[in-house]
């Protein structure tokens, strides 16, 4: 039963890390299109929530079982918890603001071994050699796979700190998936992650976009992170009929659901060596 579950959520995180790993695609053709990563990101969250709500309240309606509620204490470690959702997408797609696609992936997949270090902690337990070596395999494939030895590296500190924040909240949203509140229904336990998320890409909104319209003070202490104005302007709705739905589906609904299903039984270390299938 034990390998049959750990099959199952190799499997469950390997889909989920997959179709993660295809959002880069359409947030680099909504930027071409002139999205800012607000509007991006914001789309991505209000449309994941809704889609999540749909999903809960179609299977509250449909189980013949009891679903189990949280708590209020599990409630608010999960809408903590869920911060790392939007901290994770805010923090990457800033970070290709400053450096290289490739080189922000490699930063991205510093997770991998990220996770397994807090695994150790966890349970005070070093990691076994088949789990190195398979951490050391995945970072040498990122750095292959990503043409990194044959490129000319130009380093920004803002891009490579926002990259390993990025790797940081990563860590916490797998870590999350895989501890926190495990009886809940998948839905339920994503959508109040998802919530704390929202609260994290709203504030961003409105610090690095709406607010520095109305308020000059808020404006110059946006200038201090940033001299780039053009993403201070009234946000563009059409981002929601354009790459919302797609943003939300491969970004905030389907890797969510997957991860929380599949972590507790993958494990933190090999749920991370596991994701790292987002890359190709």
């Amino acid at each position: 039963m034990k390998k049959k579950n750990i099959l199952k959520g190799v499997l469950f995180v390997g889909i989920g890390a997959s179709i993660y790993g295809m959002l880069a695609t359409f947030v680099k053709m909504a930027y071409h299109d002139g999205f800012t990563t607000s509007e991006v990101t914001t789309s991505q969250f209000v449309l994941g929530l809704t889609g999540l709500l749909i999903l809960n309240f179609i299977q509250t309606l449909t189980s013949k079982q009891k679903l189990s509620l949280p708590n209020s204490k599990e409630v608010r470690m999960l809408l903590l918890a869920g911060t790392s959702l939007g901290g994770t997408s805010l923090f990457y797609y800033i970070a290709v603001q400053y450096i290289n696609v490739s080189i922000a992936i490699v930063l991205l997949m510093q997770s991998v071994w990220f996770s397994v270090v807090v695994e150790s902690i966890i349970t005070k337990k070093l990691p076994n050699a088949r789990k190195v070596v398979s951490v050391v395999i995945v970072l040498l494939g990122t750095v292959l796979a990503t043409n990194l030895i044959n490129m000319e590296i130009e380093l920004d500190w803002h891009g490579v700190f926002w990259g390993l924040m990025a790797a940081a909240s990563y860590t916490l949203t797998m870590f999350t998936s895989n501890t926190l509140a495990t009886h809940l229904p998948v839905f339920r336990k994503s959508i109040i992650m998802l919530a704390g998320g929202s609260v994290v890409v709203f504030a961003f909104l409105f610090f690095a976009q709406i607010g520095p319209m109305y308020f000059d003070g808020l404006k110059s202490l946006y200038l201090n992170f940033t001299e780039n104005t053009e993403h201070i302007h009234s946000f563009n709705y059409s981002i929601f009929l354009t790459y919302g739905f797609v943003l939300a589906l491969f970004g905030t609904i389907i890797p969510p659901i997957l991860f929380n299903v599949g972590f507790p039984n993958a494990g933190l270390g090999l749920g991370s060596i596991v994701s790292s299938l987002e890359l190709p």
